[in-house]
């Protein structure tokens, strides 16, 4: 169905609220950020999986996001993207609006816009494979350009591909394989992220899951109107991963 066009907004929810980091760490976790990959950063939060909830440093994260994908009106996407260019203005809004989180349809690998963002202490759930014209390895320089980045709080695979079959019209059972093999390339050179997976709606999400053991977390686009109906206790029924709202 959708390949943004433009900036988009949607709520996200993981768990409950925890302290996010002061001023004085972000902005040490920023100086740290330009550590070359093998050294890493020692002042990274430590992320995890547990049961349905997202823990930073031992404390569930309750994650109040946007989808950002800074598209100038009449521009294209992915040709007029622009990250650097509108990173200063959107992530002082973001801030003000309360926010602490975006995600992204195309992976920031700039360690400046990861810096603005984190220094309004904005997380990024960073978008690295969407396209299935592209090798399942291409995920690899993506996420080891900044993988030691604080602001880093997961990679994401897919956007709705259940619809649009990686945007290549991909079969189902096809595109299932194609990122199962996606993720666990993002694993073996990063383990300590988990990897999410956006899809669209709940149709057959049980069995999918199934066979996509190294997703740890899923995004959920879901347009029900003004209520979510019974789209939780669906989703409880089908997995037992934590999900967000991706859409």
């Amino acid at each position: 169905r959708r390949d943004p066009v433009g900036s988009g907004a949607s709520s996200c929810a993981a768990g409950v609220l925890s302290e996010p980091p002061s001023l004085i760490q972000r902005n040490s976790q920023v100086k740290h950020s330009s550590l070359s990959a093998e050294a890493g950063s020692s002042t990274r939060s430590r992320i995890q999986v547990q049961g349905r909830q997202i823990l930073v440093d031992g404390k569930p994260i309750h994650v109040k996001g946007v989808a950002w994908n800074p598209v100038k009106k009449g521009g294209t996407n992915p040709r007029d993207l622009n990250f650097a260019e509108a990173v200063e203005r959107d992530a002082a809004l973001l801030a003000q609006a309360g926010v602490n989180a975006v995600r992204t349809y195309q992976p920031i690998t700039d360690t400046r816009v990861l810096d603005v963002l984190w220094s309004h202490g904005i997380w990024v759930f960073n978008s690295v494979y969407n396209h299935g014209g592209a090798p399942s390895d291409s995920v690899v320089s993506k996420v080891n350009a900044v993988k030691h980045h604080p602001a880093i709080l997961m990679w994401t695979i897919g956007n709705e591909w259940n619809y649009n079959g990686l945007y290549t019209n991909m079969a189902l059972w096809d595109s299932v394989s194609r990122l199962q093999e996606v993720a666990e390339h993002i694993k073996r050179n990063d383990p300590e992220h988990p990897v999410a997976c956006v899809y669209g709606e709940l149709h057959e999400l049980q069995g999918v899951d199934a066979r996509m053991p190294s997703v740890d977390v899923w995004g959920v686009n879901a347009y029900r109107g003004i209520s979510f109906g019974n789209l939780f206790d669906s989703y409880a029924a089908l997995s037992s991963k934590p999900f967000f709202l991706g859409e």
